[in-house]
């Protein structure tokens, strides 16, 4: 029997998210695109945020969503970004946290300004953009539902990504505390955790280089054998966005290939790498980010 695990297919209805408004943050990009890409191709109206204006557009025109560059990380942005869009485009119904900051390193080598610039977009900027349509959803009386995009880490912590560890946790409380409490008024929160997903950039800052060590990112701690596809997230994110369940609130759902329960599914194995070691995966994430940035010039 041939497996074709991941491969684009027609589970769900062309139609499902007929009349649904959808915010993508981080969704010039990776995952977010990939998302909001298959939010579109099902019925949606998708308005992508994020901090590179060229990057977006293109992500943009290529989907047929529309845009604005928004610092996610600044709450009165964030909140004039929304009020804008809410009268101009109509409601949101629905919302995908996707913008996110990550790097392996060793914890004590971070500055306070490493550790906030991935604490404060993941925690900070969910928290912001989730409390800013949650409070209009709650006046309006409308439904709406959230869904962000966290790690397997969230129980287990993580070794040399401890901001962004720490960051998703806070997310994953998140998901869980405003899952009851806003229950009664109809908004849902839920989470996708994805295993190892290979999405440009991100793999350059997250893969050590090294055949010697297994980290999150290796396949040879994957039981199932290969690496998840990001049509696989996105096609949980349809459900998880659809009205095809609304009984289900409050719950992080691990999408891994099995490596989480094999565990461990984190950077743990990097502790065997040397100092040599280190200084190389630094250059290759400069490297990354001075590619990332010409592409955005460009």
């Amino acid at each position: 029997m041939v497996h074709t695990w991941g491969m684009p297919n027609a589970v769900f209805s062309p139609s499902l998210l007929d009349g649904s408004r959808i915010l993508v943050t981080g969704g010039g990009s990776g995952l977010g695109l990939a998302i909001a890409t298959a939010l579109r191709r099902h019925g949606a109206a998708v308005h992508l945020w994020g901090r590179r204006p060229g990057v977006l557009e293109a992500a943009a025109d290529g989907i047929g969503a529309t845009w604005e560059s928004v610092d996610v990380r600044d709450a009165e942005a964030v909140e004039l970004s929304v009020s804008r869009t809410w009268e101009t485009d109509g409601p949101i119904t629905g919302l995908v946290n996707s913008a996110a900051a990550n790097f392996i390193a060793p914890t004590e080598s971070l500055s306070p300004r490493a550790f906030r610039a991935v604490t404060s977009t993941v925690m900070d900027g969910s928290f912001f953009t989730t409390h800013a349509l949650g409070k209009r959803w709650i006046d309006a009386g409308t439904a709406g539902s959230v869904v962000s995009l966290l790690t397997t880490w969230v129980d287990t912590g993580s070794a040399f990504v401890v901001p962004s560890a720490m960051a998703k946790a806070a997310v994953n409380a998140m998901t869980m505390s405003l899952a009851v409490e806003w229950a009664r008024y109809g908004i849902r929160l839920n989470a996708i955790a994805p295993g190892p997903i290979p999405t440009d950039f991100a793999w350059d800052v997250l893969d050590p280089g090294s055949s010697s060590v297994i980290g999150a990112t290796d396949v040879r701690g994957i039981p199932a054998g290969r690496h998840g596809t990001t049509t696989e997230v996105a096609n949980l994110a349809l459900f998880l966005l659809s009205d095809a369940c609304d009984y289900l609130t409050g719950e992080t759902v691990a999408m891994d290939g099995g490596q989480r329960l094999a565990g461990p599914g984190t950077f743990a194995g990097l502790t065997a790498l040397s100092a040599d070691d280190w200084a190389a995966i630094r250059e290759r994430g400069k490297a990354a980010a001075a590619a990332t940035k010409a592409q955005q010039q460009h």
